[in-house]
């Protein structure tokens, strides 16, 4: 009788053992989080305001936000992308971008079977797009759903904020040698359309034109916008001081935002557009305080 005793209790464990594992089993399947390559700085950045920062496992250099991006190992840049690195760490899923990859690499990546997703927002609502499709991709929907409502609301403020201020000439320096600026079309437009910053160069066919300073001085630009980024340490910027005549360097009126904060396409951006619209609003108001039209037409 004993007998039967022990081995009635050691089957009644042995199915209670199978049960826990089975329940393990089901639970780890459950609670899987794809691993991802980000292929850009924004996409980076998309996926930790989302909470799927801890699933990346590779990306291109310049992805240097927040602080924990800087320990991801890079896989590539811009220009060329290492394959070999791609076969090592096995991802679920490739996040690209679209106009920034190189084209023939994200091709030989997708023969070889790996899952392509593609990134690229043109405008705010992209990001809280795409903030949405990546939550669904990486199991963070809730939280994605969060941030995206949030941005959208953020924006909608913001323009309100601004929609009835006189507008103010502006002239966006994108780059300074070539002297290059913005026109319709390019990310930063949207940022100045928002702000009621007229652009004189926005109707320009090309979406970031390089133009000479002769064209720069035909119209009464009364600030000068000069985004500078820290991973740009080689770059100077255009010397405005020695074109005095120009209504912004006389009245000294440049501001300088951070460039990786405004054109990374990001949470961060709608902080940058905050930032950038409320700085153009102070020099709106050092006009109508201390100069008359006619001082700069």
């Amino acid at each position: 009788m004993k007998n039967i005793v022990k081995k009635i209790i050691l089957l009644a464990l042995i199915s209670l053992s199978f049960a826990s594992l089975a329940e393990n089993t089901l639970a780890s399947a459950t609670t899987h989080k794809p691993s991802i390559i980000a292929l850009s700085p924004h996409i980076v950045e998309m996926l930790y305001d989302i909470g799927a920062g801890e699933q990346i496992i590779g990306t291109t250099t310049f992805a240097d936000y927040p602080e924990q991006a800087k320990e991801i190992p890079i896989v590539g840049n811009y220009l060329r992308l290492q394959i070999e690195k791609f076969i090592t760490l096995q991802p679920d899923y490739i996040i690209a971008w679209k106009s920034g990859n190189p084209s023939d690499d994200i091709t030989r990546l997708e023969q070889l079977g790996f899952k392509i997703i593609y990134s690229q927002p043109n405008n705010f609502e992209d990001i809280a797009k795409e903030m949405r499709e990546f939550g669904q991709l990486t199991g963070h929907e809730q939280k994605a759903n969060a941030q995206a409502e949030k941005l959208l609301n953020q924006l909608n403020m913001i323009k309100a904020q601004y929609q009835n201020k006189p507008p103010i000439t502006v002239f966006y320096e994108l780059w300074s040698k070539p002297l290059t600026t913005i026109a319709k079309g390019s990310w930063p437009q949207q940022f100045l359309n928002i702000c009621q910053a007229n652009n004189p160069f926005e109707q320009v066919d090309i979406a970031y034109p390089q133009v000479n300073i002769e064209k720069v001085l035909q119209a009464p630009i009364q600030l000068i916008i000069q985004p500078l980024s820290a991973n740009q340490s080689a770059k100077v910027g255009f010397n405005w001081q020695d074109w005095p005549i120009i209504p912004a360097v006389k009245n000294e009126q440049i501001i300088q935002p951070n460039a990786d904060s405004m054109h990374r396409m990001t949470m961060r951006s709608l902080t940058a557009l905050s930032k950038l619209c409320a700085d153009i609003d102070k020099s709106r108001a050092f006009y109508q305080a201390n100069i008359s039209d006619k001082a700069f037409e």
